[in-house]
């Protein structure tokens, strides 16, 4: 059997810098970059999910652009796209960087992760609890929930649509979210990887936040948001998770200032970084870095944790 190098993995909360540092590895050591960011698989959501240009790419770039806003896409489907990257990659003689701030696609991907078949697209228990929710509100499928497996609905808030659904799609499988949660954490890996995770000061990171969301106005986010609308994908973009893009679509409505759009993702943005953090901190595996520190010795450090942390993974 074929040894190959571990997959390094790039992860941290949004702003920190990922994007640039699994570049620079990649860069160093043959590799290509693989994202794991769950906005960045569609297409046209550019500037608003801080997709790196086209232009400024300077190594092969996988798993952005696969379909498009509001077309249905899963975790599942993530983990078979970003292990055929891998396979790719690998048997190519290169190193695959995984780099992302969605926690459970970086697990996915790596981890022996075996989802059940409802968790693919074109599901009709999803569809139904979807519509269920649309109806009589989620406060009342919650407590459906609650009824029937009582011990995942009180790990889930009642407002988090997407994980009360998935919680009756187990259900259906025979089996319940909490015991999939707790399973998680045991899960063995099903590919040899590295983890280097970036930290920074939660002041120093809100601000970078703050600047970052600035830029994308600069950059031109609501012509972008504006494009999309014009494309009829209204829906897509005004998902829960679409931040940047259904804060815009409520100024171009005109329900706020552009000043009160900006705000609003701006917070949402802070918010999502702080539940990016609290997912990673519980990752044992990761070895943090300072995201502070000058670019070449950034990149240093993270080249001397592959090297250290290699010898030990395969």
């Amino acid at each position: 059997m074929i040894a190959f190098d571990p997959v390094i993995c790039v992860v941290g909360p949004t702003a920190s810098g990922k994007t640039s540092i699994a570049q620079n590895i990649a860069l160093e050591l043959n590799g290509e970059v693989v994202s794991a960011d769950s906005m960045q698989v569609y297409r046209g959501m550019d500037i608003g999910t801080g997709k790196l240009p086209q232009n400024e790419m300077l190594v092969a770039h996988h798993c952005l652009d696969l379909v498009t806003p509001g077309e249905p896409y899963s975790a599942a489907l993530f983990q078979h796209d970003a292990r055929t990257s891998f396979d790719d990659i690998l048997n190519r003689g290169k190193r695959a960087v995984l780099c992302g701030g969605t926690g459970f696609y970086v697990r996915a991907a790596i981890d022996d992760y075996d989802f059940p078949k409802g968790e693919q697209v074109g599901n009709s228990v999803r569809d139904h609890y979807a519509r269920m929710a649309d109806e009589k509100g989620i406060d009342a499928l919650w407590e459906v929930l609650e009824k029937r497996d009582p011990e995942s609905a009180h790990i889930i808030p009642r407002n988090d649509v997407k994980r009360v659904i998935r919680a009756f799609e187990l259900l259906e499988d025979g089996t319940s979210y909490a015991r999939q949660k707790q399973k998680l954490a045991r899960i063995p890996q099903k590919y040899p990887a590295v983890f280097i995770g970036l930290a920074m000061d939660t002041d120093l990171l809100n601000e970078r936040i703050n600047r970052r969301v600035d830029q994308m106005v600069d950059d031109g986010l609501v012509a972008e948001v504006k494009g999309l609308l014009d494309q009829g994908l209204r829906e897509g973009i005004t998902a829960p998770q679409a931040i940047g893009y259904k804060e815009i679509v409520a100024y171009l409505d005109g329900a706020c200032t552009l000043e009160e759009a900006l705000d609003a993702v701006k917070l949402a943005t802070r918010r999502y970084a702080k539940r990016q953090r609290t997912w990673f901190r519980k990752d044992k595996r990761i070895h943090w870095l300072d995201a502070t520190l000058p670019a070449n010795e950034l990149l240093t450090c993270a080249l001397e944790c592959v090297k250290a942390q290699s010898a030990d993974s395969i």
